[in-house]
């Protein structure tokens, strides 16, 4: 069967993906061979050198100075991407509507605190209590955050459009902080919705779980947490190009190929995935790790799950979905022909992700029932 051609508004993106991923591998070829190359020698700036440059060293506050290159590797990283991700919202995106919204800390019983922020639909007095959605966003768990821009408008978008309470957990990044850390957080913010439901006006027999990518993982992962341990009623899981088998195994590597990404590249840059967010690779079989590896898929929610063509973690996805129908629970695959992993951010240029957004929106309009 012949693939749809990938949506032409992706065309000069993957031009750019392609050289930054060659990019990296490039940088990455250079300073192993540069560590194997025996007369090398670390080089050593001349003490005059800030003197040179006072602008520069005006620029380092004490508490960049205070972290390792590789943090400041990181952090500059994260900046980077919270500023793409404000530009992505003002030219391709949908921004938010106003509405009420609170946050609370957590805490978490052998992890640090979690941050949630609660974004209620209701305008005036509406006494009725509302579905509600614990969601997890999406930055491969070492960026993003319920701060960026694209994931506040969106939950503010999916409350409004699906009438539904949305309670956004934010989530510690890796590698500072690295697997269950993430799951255990999750879980107790769903423990905390369902405990705090009647003080914040939601139906706790009509609760369900979301995520995207990274944070799909983290939703299912919460959710098999739930099914093993307090059986809380999850009415529903909506899965966005979940990522849910940190072996690699299920990856579909055709979707890269596709793209002109060679095999060795694409597996270098998902490996290293896992690798930031596990702390050795036997974690990758743990189920909380990888929740299509499972013993048992039994006696969990229904699922909605969401996969695009041009995406390798389409194969995660629809074997997740194999996984629950074999186990008798209801679940549904869509994958988005022509579209790529972050389809659902260009609302405002890309009809597709219109169509996520409303498919995403009837999914959780299905907690009214």
């Amino acid at each position: 069967m012949r693939s749809m051609p990938l949506d032409p508004f992706f065309a000069e993106r993957l031009r750019v993906h392609r050289r930054y991923l060659m990019g990296r591998a490039l940088a990455d070829l250079r300073a192993r061979l540069k560590a194997m190359w025996p007369f090398a020698r670390e080089s050593i700036a001349p003490a005059s050198a800030a003197a040179k440059s006072p602008k520069k060293a005006k620029k380092t506050d004490a508490a960049s100075a205070a972290l390792g290159p590789r943090a400041r590797a990181r952090a500059k990283h994260r900046r980077a991407a919270l500023a793409w991700d404000r530009k992505e919202l003002e030219t391709v995106g949908t921004p938010g509507p106003d509405l009420r919204i609170t946050e609370h800390t957590i805490d978490v019983p052998d992890g640090p605190a979690v941050r949630v922020r609660v974004y209620d639909p209701r305008e005036g007095d509406r006494p009725e209590p509302l579905p509600a959605v614990l969601t997890f966003f999406g930055g491969a768990f070492r960026i993003g955050g319920i701060d960026y821009p694209t994931t506040d408008a969106a939950n503010r978008r999916r409350a409004v459009d699906a009438d539904v309470v949305v309670v956004a957990v934010d989530y510690a990044l890796a590698p500072e902080h690295m697997y269950p850390t993430q799951v255990l957080q999750g879980h107790a913010a769903l423990e905390w919705l369902f405990e705090n439901a009647g003080r914040l006006g939601v139906d706790p027999e009509r609760i369900g779980i979301a995520g995207a990518s990274a944070g799909a993982n983290l939703a299912a992962a919460v959710t098999l947490m739930n099914r093993d341990r307090a059986r809380r009623p999850i009415r529903l899981q909506v899965l966005e190009v979940p990522v849910v088998d940190l072996t690699g195994k299920h990856l579909d590597l055709r979707a890269t190929r596709a793209l002109g990404i060679p095999t060795l590249i694409a597996l270098r840059e998902l490996r290293s995935v896992a690798r930031t967010y596990l702390p050795d690779s036997r974690a990758a079989r743990d189920p909380y790790a990888s929740p299509l590896l499972a013993g048992s898929h039994e006696d969990l929610p229904p699922a909605v799950i969401l996969t695009a063509e041009y995406d390798p973690l389409r194969g995660d996805g629809e074997a997740y979905a194999a996984a629950l129908r074999r186990a008798g629970v209801d679940a549904s695959a869509v994958r988005y022909l022509g579209g790529t992993h972050d389809t659902a951010i260009f609302t405002a240029v890309l009809p597709a992700a219109r169509r996520w957004h409303a498919d995403v929106v009837a999914a959780l309009r299905r907690l009214h029932e």
